[in-house]
Order: structure tokens, then C-alpha cells, then sequence
């Protein structure tokens, strides 16, 4: 697998070619050794699709200033140092919803100038800002790769005939990744409480169609499927609890102050992930 999902990796090139001409792009092909592929390049589209294939279909690794790394690696960085211009369009957008999915995001950093000029205000070298690919999370730690909990939800989801908990997850994290924040929030809510009232009634719940009493039925099973011990749920519902502190901040208006919209559509869909896979590990271990 790639070290970047095909959505990332597509608008990465998109977004460099955006900001390139055919001449850029010639050079990089030479310095990558793309022309091997046999890459097409009748017009910027048909490079994009050229390039996004090798990248996807081979992952070779090329030259960067950096050292070797994978094609897309260097897609990703060079993609990341697009003009401020470019963080208006579309395509830019697209590009950070992607890079969020696989746990990045990118950063400014103030760095000598690579010129050599000096500051006009002291005796250091003149600083310059430049954008750097940094990881959201630390790397290799269980369970924060994202993309491997969407496709073990997936698995688990179809696996037990959750299927409409599967569609609504589905429709969050494509709304995640076209960059609609709204549409996806909306979706993950919906998933969230589908897959629990699911589980809940697989597992004998036989009541109303309340979900409240669904909850207190997965605490009170023998053994317990939610567990009051580590406070994912009380019948009290004064007591603190994960689950309904979850919903309360899955079900609130609008974004958070000092956060962006993407910084807390990211934070929903990435909370929402890790738990949804938690219960889901613990559903089909019951099972």
C-alpha cells in the first residue's frame, strides 16, 4: 500500500500541474525516470493521469533533494510547496482533506534563506518561510492509522450485515474527502449511533426503538458489552460517560473556537474511527 491514499496522491499531481507548465513537468520526468512508463503528455490532463498511475500502479523511487523516497512521497512534497495562490482553488482543498485522511498536514517553518541573505536587522542570516509535510499523529503507534481503521470498519461492517452503518460511513468519509466538513459531521453522527442501536438489537435488544434503552441494554448484557467499570456508559445519566459525551460533541452546532472547520471535521472523523473500531473489534470477538 501506498504511503498516501489515491484521492491525495491524484490531487497532489493536479495541484502541481495546476501551477506548472509542460516544461516543469518534462523535467521532473526526466529527474524521476518516468519516461520509462511510457507517460502521455498530449495535454496537462493526460500527464496527470499518466503520472497518477505509475505512482499508484509502481511506487518507484526517484531522486529529491531529500535522498530516494517513493514516487508518491515526492508528489506529496512538491505538491506542498505550491504558491500562496493555490490556496484558494478547489483542488487545494482537496488535497488537504486527503493529506488529513492519511494523519498529515502541512506546516509553515521559518528557515535560513538557502541564498545566503542576511537579515537587515541583526547579524543572523534572513529567515524564510516554507511549508513542510508534518504527521498529525505519531508514526507506527496502534491504532492511528486511519485509512487501515476505515478499511477494518469496512470489513467488520459487512462482515455482520451492518450494512446501513457501512453506507453512512461511506458517505462521511467521501464528504471528508470532497472537503465538505458539514455533510460529513452529519454522516458520522448518523454512523455512530447506527452501528451501536445495530449491535444492540444483534446482540437480543427486543425494546422500543429508543436509543437510550439500547445503551442501557449493551451495559447491563452478561458480560457487559459497554463497559460501566471504564465509564463508556451509565444508567445514571448524571455520570460521566464516553458515549454520550461522544454524541454531545459529534451533535454540536458549527465549529469550536480556534479550530478551523477542517481541523474539527478532521478531530470528529478521526475520534469517530478509532472508537467505531474499538466496539466493532470487541462486537465481532462477542460474536
Amino acid at each position: 500500500m501506498t504511503e498516501f491514499n489515491r484521492l491525495t496522491i491524484v490531487a497532489a499531481i493536479e495541484t502541481i500541474a495546476d501551477y506548472s507548465t509542460h516544461d516543469d513537468m518534462k523535467v521532473f520526468e526526466v529527474q524521476w525516470d518516468l519516461e520509462q512508463y511510457g507517460i502521455l503528455a498530449s495535454s496537462k490532463s493526460a500527464r496527470v493521469s499518466s503520472w497518477a498511475t505509475v505512482a499508484t500502479k509502481f511506487n518507484p523511487k526517484v531522486w529529491t533533494e531529500a535522498g530516494q523516497v517513493n514516487l508518491d512521497r515526492a508528489l506529496v512534497e512538491l505538491a506542498s510547496q505550491a504558491p500562496d495562490i493555490m490556496r484558494s482553488k478547489a483542488i487545494w482543498r482537496k488535497f488537504l482533506a486527503g493529506l488529513r485522511f492519511d494523519g498529515f498536514e502541512i506546516a509553515e517553518e521559518l528557515i535560513p534563506d538557502p541564498n545566503g541573505r542576511q537579515s537587515l536587522f541583526d547579524n543572523g542570516p534572513s529567515m524564510v518561510k516554507v511549508h513542510c509535510l508534518r504527521r498529525m499523529l505519531p508514526e507506527n503507534v496502534p491504532g492511528t492509522d486511519f485509512r487501515e481503521a476505515e478499511n477494518e470498519l469496512e470489513t467488520l461492517l459487512t462482515r455482520h450485515g451492518l450494512g446501513v452503518a457501512l453506507g453512512h460511513l461511506k458517505q462521511a468519509v467521501g464528504a471528508f474527502q470532497r472537503g465538505d466538513w458539514a455533510a460529513s459531521n452529519g454522516q458520522l453522527r448518523t454512523f455512530f449511533e447506527s452501528y451501536l442501536n445495530d449491535i444492540a438489537v444483534k446482540l437480543g435488544y427486543a425494546g422500543a426503538d429508543d436509543t437510550k434503552s439500547k445503551r442501557d441494554f449493551l451495559a447491563q448484557t452478561d458480560p457487559p458489552f459497554l463497559l460501566m467499570d471504564v465509564n463508556e456508559w451509565n444508567t445514571n445519566a448524571q455520570k460521566p460517560q464516553y458515549i454520550r459525551g461522544l454524541w454531545s460533541r459529534l451533535h454540536s452546532k458549527g465549529s469550536h473556537p480556534g479550530l478551523s472547520e477542517e481541523d474539527d471535521a478532521t478531530f470528529r472523523l478521526q475520534i469517530t474511527l478509532v472508537t467505531a473500531r474499538l466496539f466493532l473489534r470487541r462486537f465481532d470477538q462477542r460474536k
